[in-house]
């Protein structure tokens, strides 16, 4: 099936393998100058032991009881993430700050979950101030998301406005938003062309420069392919790359293609799954392609059996996300199943 081939790309992939800096170290290591080679090394041993201190949101941190008063020293650099860091989650069904709390704190406790990357969107107004708060209390970083839906109209525009109001208001904000993503799927869905796609990135760099969130584009490779988008993809901050292999043939192809045209940027699989089940909106790409719990299972044990391999991608290596947290939000990829039992043993590295 095709999970094998998937499976065998990943292990054969050749990583270009970056310095501290994430684009300048040459890609041949042995040809680099004796000095530029010590310089590395050095570079390297500062990356590791930034790696080991205590820092939001890494599993050895406890949670100040106020807000500090600066965001210096308070998150933990991405190049220090890889592995397994939480799962996507989906909010179109509004979770009350009870229900995010207790969703929230399964995923930190039971998983060592690091952060949560939500998916769909709620327009209940104070909604996002509810994931910072269970964000907070559980210790979780979040990647949150301007929803653009799949019906068209300029709903996301209220979304992206109300949200940045959000981030500036809330004093909690800044210290648990890890980034904001336009998505999901801008490009794929043809919602905005990549030239507009490519100005929103940028104006949202500016506006949430004094909070310091960086932004980029939930997407497949393929949006980024059809719609001829590389200024998109050259503005973004990190790369939040969806890496779907049942519901796409090109999966095992798609990482090679943003690192080749990524730029040496940070990398995160945020969707990223096998489902257990089909439905009308969950279709396999080939008869080969098995949906089943099993086949779920082997899939995220795969990417986990590749974390040496996954580390060596740039920045640190590439983290990623289960896709979903439950079938409740999205039938046939959730750990959970709709009757909230887990669907079989998932304990993935946090680190290798």
């Amino acid at each position: 099936m095709l999970l094998r081939s998937f499976t065998a790309f990943i292990s054969l992939s050749l990583f270009h393998v970056y310095s501290v800096l994430c684009a300048s170290q040459p890609e041949n290591d042995a040809a680099a100058p004796a000095v530029l080679s010590s310089v590395l090394e050095v570079g390297a041993l500062a990356v590791a032991a930034d790696c080991q201190r205590s820092c939001f949101p890494a599993l050895n941190f406890t949670m100040p009881t106020q807000v500090p008063s600066s965001l210096d020293g308070w998150w933990c650099s991405m190049d220090c993430e890889h592995a397994f860091l939480g799962f996507s989650y989906e909010v179109t069904g509004c979770q009350s700050l009870s229900q995010l709390n207790a969703d929230f704190a399964d995923m930190r406790k039971n998983f060592n979950a690091r952060y949560v990357r939500l998916y769909g969107g709620c327009d209940q107004s104070g909604f996002y101030d509810n994931v910072i708060e269970a964000a907070w209390q559980n210790t979780l970083g979040v990647h949150a998301l301007i929803w653009f839906g799949f019906t068209g109209g300029n709903e996301w525009q209220t979304r992206r406005d109300d949200l940045f109001n959000t981030l500036h208001n809330n004093t909690k904000a800044p210290f648990v938003t890890r980034g904001v993503q336009f998505g999901s799927e801008p490009l794929y869905d043809d919602v905005l062309s990549h030239e507009s796609l490519t100005e929103q990135v940028v104006l949202a760099k500016i506006l949430l420069s004094d909070v310091r969130i960086p932004v980029t584009v939930s997407e497949l490779a393929y949006g980024y392919q059809e719609r001829g988008a590389l200024d998109v993809l050259s503005q973004l901050d990190f790369i939040n790359a969806h890496m779907l292999p049942f519901f796409s043939t090109e999966a095992t192809t798609d990482m090679d293609w943003f690192i080749q045209n990524g730029n040496g940027k940070k990398m995160y699989f945020d969707e990223n799954g096998w489902p257990s089940s089909t439905s009308s909106s969950v279709q396999a790409n080939s008869p080969n392609a098995v949906a089943s719990v099993s086949s779920e299972e082997g899939y995220f044990q795969m990417l986990d059996s590749q974390c040496e391999t996954l580390k060596k991608g740039s920045c640190g290596g590439i983290g990623w996300f289960a896709h979903i947290y439950s079938d409740q939000q999205e039938v046939g990829y959730g750990i959970y199943n709709t009757q909230g039992k887990l669907k079989f043993p998932f304990q993935p590295r946090t680190s290798c």
